[in-house]
């Protein structure tokens, strides 16, 4: 059964397992300096509009999603949401735990009286987009483009 929460300090080795492994068709070459990664971690956990979510199964960081939360100064002064870094362990997929994950971001989102929720993939495969979509986004609405830095 997934437990979905918010990450602390002591998921660090597990969602660099899924960082690392899980996230991208190609790994890294090098990993972040440790040191680095666990002190940007305690930052972003304690952020109030960073939300960090695991889903954990019998003790393991299984699944992550990352929701943050924008102030704005249009739509009546509601925030916009962003999700970034769905990723779930590849001997965990198909089993509807980045599905709940991006529900309980969604909600977070809804809570906070988000006007709205974007999220991006790099993905083009067909069956990553319809995923998105069958969980309640839509790829017509907007045009994304990225600079990369």
């Amino acid at each position: 059964m997934l437990t979905i929460r918010k990450a602390s300090d002591a998921d660090s080795a597990g969602l660099q397992e899924l960082y690392l492994n899980h996230l991208a068709a190609e790994p890294p070459k090098e990993l972040p300096d440790s040191h680095q990664w666990q002190e940007l971690l305690g930052e972003l956990i304690n952020m109030p509009n960073y939300f960090l979510l695991v889903g954990e199964q019998d003790g393991q960081v299984v699944a992550s999603v990352t929701l943050i939360i924008i102030k704005n100064l249009t739509h009546n002064l509601r925030p916009y949401a962003l999700i970034e870094n769905v990723v779930t362990h590849q001997s965990f997929r198909n089993k509807g735990y980045a599905t709940a994950l991006i529900k309980d971001a969604v909600t977070i989102a809804t809570d906070h009286r988000c006007y709205k929720v974007m999220l991006m993939t790099g993905s083009k495969k067909e069956s990553t987009l319809h995923f998105y979509e069958q969980c309640g986004f839509n790829r017509n609405d907007k045009t994304a483009f990225i600079g990369w830095l």
